[in-house]
């Protein structure tokens, strides 16, 4: 039986640069960072948020030969990785105005839809991330407004 995600990753081409930008801006905070001897295993998490971290993770060995890591940050660059994570907020417009004071790339602004209001972050190496102050009722969406709503 499954019992739990303790970690994800998203790429990251200088994870000092990463650490300015996650805990520097956003306000994580790290988690772990060991040198591993064969890479840096630098994660980190919301601030007391024990047990989900996100790995900031340099591609490259181990995991990728030289060809495909240069790829992959190919990749990355382009924005072409997908969504990296959601992080949820009590107030997504106040976060909103904070961080781009701060100088955080935004591709939305807070937008509201049926599960609350959101917008997207973009992050210094090109992934995607969303921002989201969940609605206070999980009321069913109705597809037809959500085909409307997203264009489909």
């Amino acid at each position: 039986m499954l019992t739990g995600i303790t970690h994800s990753a998203v790429y990251v081409t200088d994870q000092d640069e990463a650490l300015a930008f996650y805990v520097g801006k956003l306000g994580m905070e790290v988690a772990a960072d060991v040198d591993l001897g064969v890479m840096r295993w630098l994660t980190v998490r919301v601030p007391g948020q024990e047990g989900r971290e996100v790995l900031l993770e340099v591609p490259g060995p181990p995991a990728h030969d030289a060809q495909t890591a240069a790829g992959v940050r190919a990749l990355v660059a382009k924005g072409a990785l997908g969504l990296g994570f959601i992080l949820t907020v009590d107030d997504c417009r106040a976060t909103y105005e904070a961080w781009k004071a701060a100088g955080v790339e935004f591709t939305q602004e807070p937008t509201e839809h049926f599960y609350g209001i959101d917008c997207g972050v973009r992050d210094p190496f090109g992934n995607h991330l969303r921002v989201t102050q969940p609605a206070p009722t999980g009321a069913a969406p109705d597809p037809a407004a959500l085909r409307a709503e997203f264009g489909i």
